[in-house]
């Protein structure tokens, strides 16, 4: 089959194709994807497509012996020995054609005058627009000449004669010298366990293939340079290609040779860890005498072992820790490198080398810096920071300071870690932090013996690896979240020695095995809840309480922090997007109901980007100048939906029975409950719903009995010896029966919906209370004070009744706005609790006195 002389050209870097070898080409851009269309439609008439495959010329820097040869052709170079340039007016192409073409600027005048053509077997895409392109070569040819068809390069090429049988009887002695030695190639592959097919293969070539083609394929198998191949592809004698074929071929038989002999020699006098080391040695010597060495560091001055030693003397270590490091030093320069032992001893040293045991950050104890920082990354938190100054100021005035272990108690997104954040940066400390969540392994926090495959040291040892220094801030976040008593070991009594001010100068981790003094590091340590923390954990740590931030709190900081980091994040300007206070309050209170601010950013976040739809679309038709930065109240509906969430007790309409409650999560959330008590004709008994626990089921027993024996001091009975519940069965039902409820602070609450359902009387729906109650009608204090205010603030509480003796805790945690917008009413008595809460007739207060008017 005739060859076609006009070819699309395909540059081949620093590769050769010579004729019988296939060759795998990666190809991608619009002229690549025409070729294997124009492959596509060839095959569906069973022709083939082919192309030209043609090296590009060294670079000037590289080895000139491929420029000598080159030129050496009539027709590969001009009068001064340089490669012909393409006519400018041929080569001249737009930005889009050079994108396109397969044949960089860069690269025409870099292609030779000669190469191989070659079809193309096969085609796979391996990606978008990239294309695996599998080619055998054909025929040697010599371009004529340069022709740029649009962005793609052709050559016109003038094919070189096939060798004729006169040719093939004059070389006769050199294809006989080259098949013997052939087949001395192939026994040699065959003791060196080369794969049985490839082996079979080359045997079956060598019986039926021509000595010229068998010579092509051999070369392009044993290891030539390209400037030898190049050679092999541009000679059209074929004594001269059988000749080069034989003399390369040669070489490489006594490189194996050479290379079986030191192997044998070496196995009969070596074991084979020492063989091992020996072949390494052998490996590196060979590639420094080819130039493949790594050269980035220099050549190597000092082996593994000195270096170590040097690192070691300059981490100034501790006596008892520079012992150990020695001995571990003495053994390692005993050991072979390609030992498991060395491996390992070799990365206990490196840790040891590393770790910080007198390198210190200097602090920097300036209180009024420190203050305003504090100010500036945290609204509110005024008792947290109170704490932080206090801390700074002993360090100052005594000039060091043990380290206490402070956590941080409160509900998600209220500032935990981004607080231990300021503070490091406050105290100009190098910050880590350990994310405890879900870790189940003792050893995660002291490490593996070093005894263990794949041992490692613990979370704290790599910590202070990281940073450098011995005194960093730690913040051990989610310590509730540990994993405890697993058969893995319990990862919270890890945590005692290294939290403990009066242990951890002395903390050995597993894998180190040598004390390190961690009374330096700063640790704090954060939490939603303390209920799963075990309490010589806890007795370790001073506990700081955060709650809930207010409706006004979430405000400042959605108008400081929040908004215009979302504006930022979402590519605009701060004056494209304007939201008013009114506006973000309505964001705050109708679409989030969180002690945090976390989903108030992802809400804001929702906000500001239909603000860059809007503005995307005006700049698509032109009318940017209509773009509205302003966000107000119906844009909001519009863009978020209805209201998720809405005053709950607005629109609660005030029913004997039915009193509001408030309640504490524990995990620093507080929230408002209703309980609705009703009742039917029966004989006494008491039923309870809503998924409550044993703390909270004593209390409505409690305040059941309290209303039966106070029946008739209540005017609820003609006489203390009447039954109130003798004909009556009473149900007390607490809402959103799902979620679990316990604790003992609803006992007022039971009592005055109690007294409320029997004696008629409502408590209005604005009004609310918290508080246990003892047996004789004792308001007894709860905890929560300020979560519960807060909460209820939230939710449109105007007045709430709770234990006299929690006034202290209102007067010194609940913020002043809140305390304006509240009446708060303080008992010491049941009695003052129901005067206070019920009412008659919508005006008049309820009490022993006017109630008995009333009958």
């Amino acid at each position: 089959m005739a060859l076609p002389e006009s070819l699309t050209v395909i540059p081949l870097d620093n590769r050769v194709l010579l004729p019988s070898v296939v060759m795998k080409l990666t190809m991608q851009g619009k002229e690549a994807t025409a070729l294997i269309r124009k492959y596509s439609r060839l095959s569906e008439q069973r022709k083939m497509a082919h192309i030209a495959c043609i090296p590009l010329q060294s670079l000037p820097s590289e080895n000139s012996s491929v420029n000598s040869h080159s030129n050496s052709s009539e027709n590969s170079s001009d009068s001064d020995g340089s490669l012909p340039e393409i006519p400018a007016e041929e080569r001249a192409l737009t930005k889009s054609d050079i994108d396109e073409s397969l044949v960089k600027p860069s690269e025409r005048n870099r292609l030779l005058m000669y190469g191989c053509a070659a079809r193309i077997i096969r085609v796979q895409r391996t990606s978008l627009g990239v294309f695996t392109v599998i080619v055998e070569g054909v025929g040697r040819f010599e371009v004529d000449r340069y022709i740029q068809e649009g962005p793609t390069l052709m050559a016109k090429v003038k094919y070189a004669e096939s060798f004729t049988k006169d040719e093939l009887e004059e070389a006769k002695d050199e294809i006989i010298a080259f098949k013997a030695l052939a087949r001395e190639f192939l026994l040699k592959m065959k003791d060196l366990q080369i794969p049985e097919a490839l082996t079979q293969q080359i045997s079956k070539l060598i019986d039926t293939v021509a000595a010229p083609v068998l010579a092509d394929l051999l070369v392009s198998i044993i290891e030539t340079t390209f400037e030898e191949r190049l050679l092999m592809l541009h000679s059209t004698d074929i004594k001269e290609r059988l000749q080069k074929a034989s003399e390369w071929m040669t070489r490489q038989l006594h490189v194996l040779k050479i290379s079986e002999q030191i192997h044998s020699s070496i196995e009969g006098k070596l074991n084979k860890k020492q063989r091992e080391f020996y072949l390494r040695q052998q490996l590196e010597a060979i590639k420094q005498e080819l130039g493949e060495s790594d050269s980035t560091g220099g050549p190597k001055d000092e082996d593994d072992a000195a270096l170590l030693g040097r690192r070691l003397a300059e981490a100034n270590l501790p006596k008892e820790v520079n012992i150990i490091a020695q001995r571990e030093l003495k053994r390692i320069k005993k050991l072979q490198p390609s030992s498991s032992e060395w491996s390992v001893t070799r990365n206990y040293l490196e840790l040891i080398a590393d770790l910080p045991w007198s390198k210190k950050s200097e602090e920097i104890m300036d209180i009024t810096r420190a203050k305003q920082q504090l100010d500036d990354d945290h609204f509110g938190l005024d008792h947290v920071k109170k704490r932080i100054i206090e801390y700074l100021s002993v360090a100052k005035i005594k000039g060091d300071l043990k380290a206490p272990i402070i956590c941080f108690v409160g509900p998600p997104g209220v500032g935990k870690t981004s607080l231990g954040k300021s503070i490091a940066s406050a105290l100009s400390r190098e910050f880590h932090r350990i994310s405890l969540g879900g870790v189940r392994d003792e050893a995660d926090m002291r490490g593996h013996r070093r005894t263990y495959v794949g041992a490692m040291p613990g979370l704290i040892v790599q910590g202070l690896r990281k940073c450098g220094v011995n005194n960093p801030l730690f913040l051990l976040d989610e310590i509730d979240k540990l994993a405890h008593s697993t058969h893995y070991g319990d990862p919270a009594a890890a945590l005692l020695e290294i939290l403990d001010p009066e242990q951890n100068n002395t903390f050995s981790d597993h894998y180190l095995n040598v004390p390190f003094d961690l009374s330096t590091v700063l640790f704090i340590a954060t939490a939603n809840s303390v209920d799963t923390i075990p309490e010589p954990l806890l007795d370790r740590m001073e506990l700081i309480y955060l709650s809930g931030y207010t409706f006004e709190e979430k405000l400042h900081i959605a108008k400081s922090h929040l908004l215009p980091k979302q504006i930022r994040a979402h590519g605009l300007e701060e004056d494209r997007v304007s939201i008013s206070d009114p506006v973000l309050l309505q964001i705050a209170e109708n679409y989030t109901r969180e002690s945090g601010v976390r989903t108030f950013e992802r809400t804001l976040a929702s906000v500001v980007r239909s603000k860059c739809v809007d503005l995307a679309e005006l700049r698509e038709s032109g009318k940017e100048s209509d773009y509205v930065s302003e966000i107000n109240k119906e844009d909001v509906e519009e863009i978020l939906g209805i209201s998720t969430y809405e005053k709950e007790v607005a629109g609660r309409e005030s029913i004997p029975g039915v009193v509001t409650g408030l309640a504490y999560s524990g995990s620093g959330n507080g929230g408002i409950l209703f309980i609705e008590a009703s009742k039917m004709p029966g004989n006494g008994e008491l039923q309870l719903t809503g998924s409550l626990g044993d703390v909270i089921k004593e209390s409505a027993q409690l305040a059941l009995t309290w209303v039966k024996s106070n029946a008739h001091l209540l005017k609820l009975a003609p006489t203390q010896y009447d039954n109130l519940v003798e004909k009556f069965d009473i149900h007390i039902h607490m809402p959103s029966g799902a979620v679990p409820k316990d604790g003992p602070s609803a006992g007022v609450t039971f009592t005055t919906s109690l007294v409320s359902l029997f004696s008629g009387c409502y408590v209005p729906s604005t009004t609310a209370m918290t508080g246990e109650m003892s047996l004789r009608g004792q308001v007894l204090p709860v905890g929560g004070i300020k979560e519960k205010v807060i909460s209820a603030h939230r939710a449109g509480i105007r007045k709430i009744i709770m234990p006299y003796r929690n006034q202290k805790d209102v007067q010194a945690d609940v913020p002043a706005n809140v305390k304006a917008d509240i009446e708060f009413v303080y008992a010491k008595n049941i009695w003052e609790v129901l005067e206070a809460a019920l009412i008659i007739n919508n005006t008049e207060k309820w009490s022993a006195r006017t109630f008995e008017s009333h009958l």
